[in-house]
Parts: structure tokens; sequence; C-alpha cells
């Protein structure tokens, strides 16, 4: 199951630095922490989990697989992308293959970078943004609405529901509003999700600040986590220029540069992690003596489902799921000891699989 986050940003607010400091952070940690190009401006990272280490060193496991996530270095955007402006189409249409968006604001002063529009304004720059997917999203959508007029004269259910969902959509962007504002049930998902508007994708702040004020933010981070915060959006800060330096060195170098720097982990851990929760997804463990692996499944996924993650077989043939919960797994010291005490449970189809379950799926071939 492979997730895409587009990492966008308008010109020069070190969109691309960040991009490359991830791409060089993960092939420089190959060993545990693999990276692979799938094409020029898509890098696959591992996504940061202490617990497969601790999984893996109980189990004796010969091998770490971590779960992964890609980042699309999107082209910059600039005022009337929407238009087909600059790189506007390209940068659309890549959005549009994106699971969610990550979007890097210039929260820093520096006279020797020029910003497109001539000031430093995250919060003005994050509406340039907005604003665009969302006159994008209106065009589509009106396109869109005179198309399933014929299909709903034809009686096409499908028809009638995208129907339904697009106008929603639109009245809330006419209201100056994202479509991800819109209140979407259950039973309604899969079919939102196939429209593909650009505006209902999750967003994710990432502030780049000066090398100082990489710990605490400045002014301009405030300002866009209080505009995050009202969008009901997160953010993090990040200096684009101290994971710049981080990506050049050994990892027992980058822990004591970051100890001096103020700083707990590197800002690329925490844009990954943030990435992950951004998508509302969660990890479960399978492990055994050749491989300690992680996997990745939407929060609320049914076991067979989970299972179909590994191989389609599995979901298609389940029985059961052998389930031990991890703090279970490393207080009983490992499987045969959660077994003796009573932590293993056999689950069946209804069972809802939680973060960090350790997993053994039974199923018919």
């Amino acid at each position: 199951m492979g997730f895409k986050t587009g990492i966008v940003g308008m010109p020069n607010v070190g969109k691309s630095t960040l991009f490359n400091a991830l791409t060089k952070t993960a092939s420089a940690q190959a060993a545990n922490f693999p990276f692979c190009t799938i094409e020029p401006n898509v890098g696959e990272v591992s996504v940061p989990d202490a617990r497969l280490d601790t999984l893996a060193e109980i189990a004796g496991s010969a091998k770490i697989i971590p779960t992964r996530m890609a980042f699309v270095d999107i082209a910059g955007l600039v005022k009337g992308a929407s238009k087909g402006e600059g790189l506007g189409n390209q940068f659309l249409a890549n959005i549009r293959e994106c699971d969610a968006i990550i979007h890097v604001l210039r929260c820093f002063e520096d006279d020797d970078i020029t910003h497109v529009d001539g000031r430093v304004d995250p919060v003005i720059d994050a509406e340039v943004i907005e604003t665009e997917l969302m006159l994008a999203d209106l065009e589509s959508i009106d396109k869109r609405l005179v198309n399933l007029s014929r299909k709903i004269r034809g009686g096409d259910k499908d028809a009638v529901e995208q129907h339904d969902l697009l106008t929603r959509a639109k009245d809330a962007i006419e209201s100056d509003k994202p479509a991800r504002t819109v209140e979407i049930t259950e039973d309604e998902q899969k079919a939102w999700t196939m429209l593909q508007l650009l505006s209902a994708k999750p967003v994710l702040y990432v502030c780049n600040v000066e090398e100082e004020n990489a710990a605490s933010g400045n002014a301009h981070s405030e300002a866009v986590a209080k505009m995050a915060a009202e969008q009901g959006a997160a953010s993090v800060v990040i200096s684009a220029a101290i994971e710049e330096e981080i990506s050049q060195l050994d990892p027992e170098e980058a822990s004591m540069f970051l100890e001096e720097m103020g700083l707990h982990e590197a800002g690329l851990d925490r844009l990954i992690k943030a990435g992950y929760t951004l998508l509302e997804l969660e990890t479960y463990f399978t492990v055994g003596p050749k491989e300690a692996r992680a996997w990745t499944i939407h929060k609320g996924m049914f076991a067979p489902q989970a299972a179909g993650v590994i191989h389609g077989d599995f979901e298609r043939g389940f029985i059961r799921a052998e389930t031990i919960a991890y703090a279970d797994f490393v207080e009983n010291g490992g499987e045969q000891g959660a077994k003796e005490a009573g932590k293993m449970r056999a689950e069946g189809k209804t069972y809802v699989v939680k973060d960090g379950d350790v997993l053994h799926f039974l199923f018919n071939t």
C-alpha cells in the first residue's frame, strides 16, 4: 500500500532544499531506512518507528523492513497556476496524484533570497496556493456537473451520488472554503476520494525558519500555527538549512549537531511522522527470525483488509489473525512468552487492527 505526499510551495521557499535533504538523509541511512528514487522528483522514505527495532531485537530478526512513504517535489507555484501560468498545469496534475499535501512556507527573512511577490508573509502565500487549488476545482466541477446531468437523466445512480458530492464541494468553494471542509459520511468516502478534488487533499504546513529559530519558531511560524489551528490542520517548524547540513553527516555526527542546536530529533523525521498522521495511517508488524516488518494501513481497517496489504490471497482466504499487542510482546519477551502469558488472541473478520499490533495471519489458499 503506497502513499504519496506532494511537497508544494511558491518559488524560493526552501521546498526543493527540504526534498533534497530528505533524499540524501534516507540514502545515507540505507542500511536501516532504505530510500529509492522512483523518478527524478519522487523519493520513497522510511517512516521512523523505534518499535520496529525493539521487536527485531527481541525476535532476533535477521532483517528489518520499515514501512515507507513517497514524497513528490512538485514544481513551484505562482499566482495564476489554475489558468496554466508558470508550470501550473503540471503542478496541478502532480497534486491530483497525491494523497496529501505538505505545503512549505517561507518563514525566514533573507535579503539575498528574493520572494516572488517581494515580501515575506507565509499566511498570504498559503492563501495564494489554496485559492489556485479551489479555482482549478471549480472549473473541473462545473464541467463534470454538465456531463453528470446527462447520465442522471438516464437513471445512473452513481451519477446522482457524484452530482450531490460535487454540488456540496462547489457550495463550499464558492463560500471561500476548500473542499476538505465538506462533511462526508463513511458511506460516501470512496466516491468522494474518487473525485480527486485538489482542495479536498489534507494539508500539513511546514514552516521553514532560520537556523537560530529551529527549536522555538518565530513570529511567522506562530502566524501559520494559528492559521492551521483555525483550519483544523497541522504545522511543523523546520530549518531547511539545518536539514541540509544534517544530510551530509553520519548518524553520530548528526545526533551531536542536533543536540548543539537544542533539537531532540531531525525536522525531517518529524515531517515524515506528521505526514503519516496527516493521512490517518497506522502501523502493524509481522515479526519472525527472518524479518521484522512494518505494514501501513488506514485507521479503522478490519483484519482481512489489513492482511490484504501483504497479499490479496491473505484477504480472500482469511481465517483469523493471531494478535499480540506491542506492549505485551515486549513485556513477555516475544511471541512464545506472550502466548504462555495468555496475551495472544485469535481475532476474526470483524476485528479492527490497532496501531502496534503484532499479527500472524492464517488463511486458505
